[in-house]
């Protein structure tokens, strides 16, 4: 008999060995298809971009800013895109950091429970509307509220665009802080109430500070998510193919570039790899936004897992 529990107890750890070996291979399997499905993307945007340079110098093509693609011979200088892309990005990021911040604030150290458990997940759904409806808001109400403010011919412009994308990149701010905040070790909390500080002071000196690379890393998805938003700014920012620097003014950022020529480039043609050569800068300004996203969330758990 005891044998019989000795071979039953050895059965099910070999059976549950085999699950465990059967879980690592599925979840290895899946992060090698990711990272092929990234590398060949990006073998794709090298093959398809990297003809651009043909017809215009590497230099001339990010520093120039006349877009003439169906000129002879085709000119193509995405300065003016890029400028756009960055104005757009900046109102975008300077009002989804006090928003996001501040909200995930509230929900980490003020809020009770049940409203915590209630609007954390309803901010969290505003992360899953699609861009094209966010879009379609802003032309509806956004654009006449901005013309009318500003006294502008058009609501059409870079800050349109701007405040829509802040609000898109918010429920990336808050989920990420709010779980960041929520990491700070209660010790923390204990130890400076029992110095006499109080609830804000706490907050301010010691709970925003523990988590500082966790809402960094936030932050800079959210600045991720600006960038690579295309539908949004592509009918809200007014489409402008000039160099401006005013948020007032009509803009047409990289992602709208290639979502409005795209249809219309010849297959192989100039314009084609010009527009893949957009796709391809945006692909590495966006990965290294993402990677150092990563790099201050590792930071932020071997913080803590110290």
């Amino acid at each position: 008999m005891r044998n019989q529990k000795i071979t039953s107890g050895e059965h099910l750890r070999a059976n549950r060995k085999w699950r465990e070996k059967i879980i690592e291979l599925f979840i290895l399997c899946n992060g090698i298809l990711v990272v092929a499905v990234l590398i060949g993307i990006l073998i794709m945007l090298l093959i398809q971009g990297i003809p651009a340079f043909s017809h215009t110098s590497l230099w001339d093509f990010f520093t120039g800013t006349k877009w003439y693609p169906v000129s002879d011979p085709p000119t193509f200088g995405v300065l003016t895109f890029f400028i756009s892309t960055i104005v757009v990005t900046i109102i975008a990021t300077v009002l989804a950091i006090p928003l996001g911040v501040g909200c995930a604030i509230y929900l980490a150290e003020i809020a009770k429970p049940k409203i915590r458990e209630t609007v954390k997940p309803l901010i969290e759904l505003l992360a899953g509307i699609p861009s094209i409806v966010m879009g379609v808001i802003g032309l509806a109400l956004l654009t006449t509220v901005v013309r009318e403010t500003f006294n502008l011919n058009t609501g059409l412009c870079g800050l349109t665009a701007g405040i829509i994308l802040a609000f898109m990149s918010v429920p990336i701010v808050v989920s990420i802080s709010e779980d960041a905040l929520s990491t700070v070790p209660g010790e923390f909390r204990e130890a400076s109430y029992a110095l006499g500080a109080t609830k804000w002071q706490t907050i301010v000196h010691v709970c925003v500070p523990a988590a500082l690379s966790g809402i960094t890393a936030a932050i800079m998805l959210g600045i991720g998510r600006a960038i690579g938003e295309t539908m949004t700014v592509l009918m809200v920012a007014g489409g402008a193919i000039a160099l401006n620097f005013s948020p007032l003014e009509p803009m047409r950022p990289m992602t709208a570039v290639i979502a409005a020529e795209i249809n219309n480039a010849v297959r192989d043609g100039a314009q084609y790899h010009a527009l893949f050569a957009i796709g391809l800068a945006l692909f590495i300004l966006t990965f290294f936004v993402n990677l150092a996203a990563d790099l201050v969330l590792e930071r932020q758990r071997r913080k803590f897992a110290r």
